[in-house]
């Protein structure tokens, strides 16, 4: 074990952090030039366009030191995103120290913080390292009286490199080995691992990552996941070195992948602990909890010959992503599809664009929503994610809605701005710290439907990119809740019904019906679209019919002849309107979902 380093890299995005574990991979010798490519552990498409991790990943790097001592260094990567913040969590549970990367142009940034702070939770040994000193506008001094002022580390420690250059790479892989402490734990102790990730094999089916704490553990083993007593046959242990490399036995200290011929990936629980089922650990390791979706959104096929086809994608993405859960839901204007449930919006977003490029499904999603509890008459409480099941407002005794304790780092000229921002949204009872001259943190208690619509977005462009923002659900608080659902030609379109505070409601029925009115195509008659709450009509916008000139053959003559025609027009109108059906096309649903113009 004083030959193992367990590691992961923190930082703000675009600070460099896939290509410095890039220049490590290579440093180490586990890929040759024509193997090679940028962004190596990054394997979605996805996350090579955004530039975001989305999946980790872990590599273990061979590292012989310059006097013969030979090292692995297990390389733990993490998501970087709020959304996945549990899954960080536990990837740091399994390290002891992180390299905070701190850009030399930019400087200390938001999510620096936000990453340092979750590092110091886990009291990991912190090594700030900055990168791009290649840049003509690098200002070394200047980041190291930022890491001394508002991260409070010793800048005399930084280590200096450019992961683009390959400069001070060997420095970087110095100062792992010598500052970061050996794990701790006994090979004769009962095995306690940590599954920090697992991802989905066609061949061999679900591959655990995990880190194991104390005990061994080979193949023929019989082992069982804490959580939940399930009892699995190990058939395969080893480590990941960009390929899955088998050993005979991991052993404390070690991070690496089990094998154990699990089905779905559903059926592993990341920060679940894995121990043998004839001499299992007296207790779990902590942090273990069960992921919860919190934003919910129904998936429709855009043809609803596709659904069969959609319900396949939607299996086989499961497999791979433990976090979506799903179920069937079924729409008058939409036909058959599935009401999902997902971590947060980047969730959201990802889910649908992995669907349609690796699945080649058309779909259309709904407004987003989240988990209402309702208090009937009787004292029966109701639980509802889907405005379908808005329950009878005469026997509603009271609402709830789920409320978060948001938590936004910015720098202090910003404040006003994010204060408004959160205020416009509902936040209350603000509380604020100074944890660094120059930076605030403001604390919200806010309700989560107002977050998951764009208010990540709106944070970002108020604060020029600087505003980090973390949140945790903390209870449900009673809300004065409202139902609104959309007319179209004086027929309800149940798909895009939504619930909301009532404050709120008019602002949104007038933004979709404006949203309606754009994307609905003219017809030969005038189309109402409405917002109602119950029977009371809140907001309308109307599109003009198409009109044929008529009179245009009647050049001159008696005004009375132009009447008649116009009569005739309006009578003929008035029919098709009675037997006319107006057709929504799919862009307008996807167009409720746009953020505001502004």
């Amino acid at each position: 074990m004083t030959k193992i380093r367990n590691f992961s890299i923190i930082a703000h995005i675009d600070h460099g952090k896939s290509t410095l574990a890039d220049r490590l991979i290579q440093a180490a010798g586990l890929v040759d030039e024509r193997e090679f490519r940028d962004q190596i552990l990054d394997t979605m498409d996805l996350e090579r366009e955004r530039g975001i991790t989305i999946k980790s990943n872990t590599v273990t790097l061979p590292y012989v030191r310059p006097n013969g001592e030979e090292y692995a260094l297990n390389l733990i990567d993490t998501p970087g995103h709020v959304d996945f913040s549990y899954e960080v969590s536990r990837a740091l549970a399994s390290c002891e120290g992180v390299l905070l990367l701190v850009d030399a142009s930019q400087g200390v940034e938001a999510q620096t913080l936000a990453n340092l702070y979750v590092a110091m939770e886990h009291d990991l040994t912190i090594i700030p390292v900055i990168n791009k000193i290649d840049l003509p506008s690098a200002d070394v001094e200047r980041v190291k009286e930022e890491i001394e002022n508002e991260l409070a580390l010793d800048s005399e420690q930084a280590v200096l490199c450019s992961a683009k250059e390959g400069i001070g790479i060997e420095d970087v892989l110095e100062a792992i080995v010598e500052r970061i402490p050996e794990p701790r734990g006994s090979v004769n102790a009962p095995l306690a691992a940590l599954i920090f990730d697992a991802h989905y094999d066609s061949f061999r089916g679900a591959i655990i990552a995990c880190r194991v704490f104390d005990g061994a553990i080979k193949a023929g083993d019989r082992i069982r996941f804490m959580s939940n007593g399930a009892v699995h046959k190990v058939e395969e242990v080893g480590v990941f070195q960009l390929r899955r490399e088998p050993r005979k036995e991991l052993k404390a200290g070690e991070v690496g992948y089990i094998i154990a011929g699990i089905k779905t990936v559903s059926d592993v629980s990341i920060g679940d602990t894995i121990t043998l089922d004839e001499n299992p650990a007296s207790k779990p390791l902590p942090g273990f909890r069960e992921v919860k979706p919190v934003v919910f959104s129904s998936i429709y096929p855009v043809s609803s010959d596709d659904y069969p086809s959609l319900a396949a994608a939607l299996e086989k993405y499961k497999l791979n992503d433990a976090a979506l859960v799903y179920q069937k839901d079924s729409s008058a204007a939409l036909g058959q599809g599935f009401r999902c449930g997902f971590l947060g919006l980047l969730h959201l977003e990802i889910v649908q664009e992995r669907l349609e490029r690796e699945f080649d499904q058309s779909i259309i999603m709904t407004v987003p929503s989240v988990q209402y509890r309702f208090t009937l008459d009787t004292g029966e409480t109701v639980t509802v994610e889907n405005p379908q099941y808005y329950p009878d407002p005469v026997h509603i005794k009271s609402t709830e809605e789920p409320f978060i304790r948001a938590s936004i780092l910015c720098p202090e000229r910003y404040m006003g701005a994010v204060m408004k921002l959160c205020t416009e949204r509902r936040g209350e009872n603000p509380r604020f710290n100074v944890p660094t001259p120059g930076r605030v943190e403001i604390i919200f208690d806010m309700p989560l439907a107002e977050v998951i619509y764009d208010f990540y977005d709106r944070l970002k462009t108020v604060t020029q990119g600087y505003g980090s923002f973390d949140y945790e659900i903390t209870d449900y608080r009673q809300s004065d809740l409202v139902k609104v659902d959309f007319l179209v030609n004086g027929e309800k379109v149940d798909a895009l019904s939504i619930i909301v505070h009532r404050d709120r409601a008019r602002s949104w029925a007038v933004q979709v019906c404006d949203r309606l009115k754009e994307e609905i195509p003219r017809h030969q008659f005038k189309i109402a679209i409405q917002g109602a709450i119950g029977g009371k009509i809140i907001a309308r916008s109307t599109i003009s019919a198409f009109r044929k000139d008529v009179t245009a053959k009647c050049y001159g003559g008696d005004i009375t002849r132009k009447r008649k025609l116009l009569e005739k027009q309006k009578k003929g109108k008035k029919r098709m309107k009675m037997v006319g059906s107006v057709s929504i096309p799919q862009s307008a649903f996807v167009a409720v979902l746009k953020t505001d113009k502004e």
